[in-house]
């Protein structure tokens, strides 16, 4: 298997995975401060001193450090940065990975970024990396999030109670999964279309 830091851009139609580099960090500071973005981010109870523009430069760069997480920026067709997604945890001998998403850009939300951002992604996971499994985990009460990985053929796979505060309130979140198999059984019925 390849090294996690290997991939380029990853261009996808619609959408164009680009790696995020350094000049990137204004825009996930700006992203990651929006309460609208915020609240659905398990990012939501870090403290006062987490949420700086220093503290974003400092999780930027160790992320960019991890070997086992690869990292996105989403930008739209035009070149406009919308988002940020990652696949977390690789794990090279169980060939697995989450994946993370966040679409920034509030006024492009509902309108499929995020589904084409994670289709293309799992092009990249399923193909190129060769992982035989991809989850993701999601606010049991985010319908948005949830219907993208639906329509990514991702499978329900459980749910975790009381798993995260949201606000200082337990929030459950549901896990979703995509085995290979079943990306390829998706891709060859919508090839066939």
């Amino acid at each position: 298997m390849s090294d996690a830091k290997s991939s380029g851009t990853l261009d996808g139609g619609e959408v164009c995975l680009r790696p995020l580099v350094e000049e990137d960090a204004p825009l996930l500071t700006r992203w990651l401060f929006d309460p609208g973005v915020l609240h659905w981010l398990q990012l939501s109870e870090d403290p006062a001193g987490l949420r700086t523009s220093q503290a974003v430069r400092e999780r930027f760069e160790r992320m960019q450090a991890d070997p086992f997480t690869e990292t996105w920026r989403i930008d739209t067709v035009k070149g406009r940065p919308i988002g940020q997604i990652e696949l977390a945890d690789i794990h090279p001998l169980q060939r697995r990975a989450e994946v993370h998403l966040c679409i920034g850009e509030k006024d492009v939300w509902g309108r499929g970024y995020g589904t084409r951002a994670v289709q293309r992604l799992l092009r990249y996971a399923f193909e190129d990396r060769r992982l035989r499994r991809v989850f993701a985990t999601a606010d049991a009460d985010n319908a948005r999030v949830i219907r993208c990985f639906e329509r990514c053929a991702f499978t329900h796979e459980g749910r975790l109670r009381r798993h995260r505060l949201r606000h200082g309130q337990p929030t459950d979140m549901v896990v979703m999964g995509i085995l290979d198999e079943e990306y390829r059984a998706a891709n060859d019925r919508t090839a066939g279309v």
